[in-house]
């Protein structure tokens, strides 16, 4: 068990002045069995107007912020602390057969898991998706041994890249220049999932980075992160894999929510009354609780001094 602190300070600068503003935030992490949300608490400048928390579709914590003062920035500071436990991980041997599960998606006992084995805004159903996977996917294979192997290959096969895709580049873009980053593959994987009939959902959340033996931790090197989830079928359930870095998720993951791609659990958006142009800049840190004063306090208050 480990108790983690996570910041994410949101900074927009808008070149016109704003009447007006109402944004939806996934930022605050999710209730699960593997972790625990001790404390939450979210900070705005210009102060809110009105303020509304409740659940989404998918069972996420939402949060409504209305902004009526005309404003020309807007400076969103969320500071969580969160218990993560190691996750269970079944022998993937013991899983059923992948064609299994994907005929188990549309039965009634998949009924939980049914509507993220079809695509969704973000993510079609593609044919090179689906062929780029069949390799990873022999028949009667166990299916976490398809995943796993699936996940595997973005270590061998893609490079990661900021600078080649952005937030709408399609999942078909990301497959041929085989390089991206973790939101692009995440939607590769759950494409190649989804068009072998198993469901997978995208997950939102955060990465605890560890620094080299010997340095300090770097105040907002840590990531706002997306990862894949992966049903293994009714006497399984989800297990969660992050392509990024070829790896079964355990306790240096913070989970916001999921749902069915990136659209659906963004961690801000919103429609505005003026604005024009705007700059975004975004800030995250995660560390246990004991190690998150080391310098970090004087570069978030200057950043939502500004």
């Amino acid at each position: 068990m480990t108790l983690l602190r996570v910041r994410h300070m949101t900074a927009y600068d808008y070149k016109d002045p704003v009447e007006l503003g109402a944004h939806v935030v996934h930022l605050r992490p999710r209730e699960l069995p593997t972790q625990s949300v001790r404390h939450f608490a979210l900070h705005a400048s210009p102060p809110l107007a009105r303020e509304a928390w409740g659940l989404d579709h998918f069972g996420n914590s939402v949060g409504w912020l209305f902004l009526a003062g005309v404003h020309d920035a807007l400076r969103l500071e969320a500071v969580g602390d969160v218990v993560v436990r190691p996750r269970i991980v079944p022998d993937p041997a013991m899983t059923p057969p992948w064609e299994h599960v994907a005929t188990q998606a549309l039965r009634p006992e998949g009924t939980d898991a049914a509507e993220f084995a079809f695509a969704s805004q973000r993510v079609p159903l593609l044919e090179e998706a689906r062929q780029w996977a069949s390799t990873s996917l022999p028949p009667g294979r166990p299916v976490l041994a398809c995943v796993l192997d699936l996940v595997s290959r973005f270590a061998s096969e893609f490079r990661f890249d900021g600078t080649v895709t952005t937030v709408s580049t399609p999942v078909a873009r990301v497959l041929e220049l085989k390089a991206g980053v973790c939101q692009d593959f995440a939607h590769l994987m759950i494409a190649a999932l989804r068009s072998h009939g198993i469901p997978a959902r995208y997950v939102s959340g955060y990465l605890r980075t560890r620094p080299p033996p010997g340095k300090k931790r770097l105040v907002g090197a840590d990531q706002s992160h997306a990862w894949v989830g992966c049903w293994l079928g009714a006497a399984h359930g989800w297990i969660d894999v992050d392509p990024t870095n070829a790896m079964v998720v355990q306790d240096g993951h913070v989970v916001l929510g999921w749902g069915r791609d990136y659209a659906d659990v963004s961690p801000v958006r919103g429609v505005l009354l003026g604005g024009g142009a705007h700059t975004l800049k975004v800030s995250v840190d995660i560390a246990p609780v004991e190690e998150f004063g080391e310098g970090g306090d004087d570069q978030a208050g200057l950043l939502m001094a500004r």
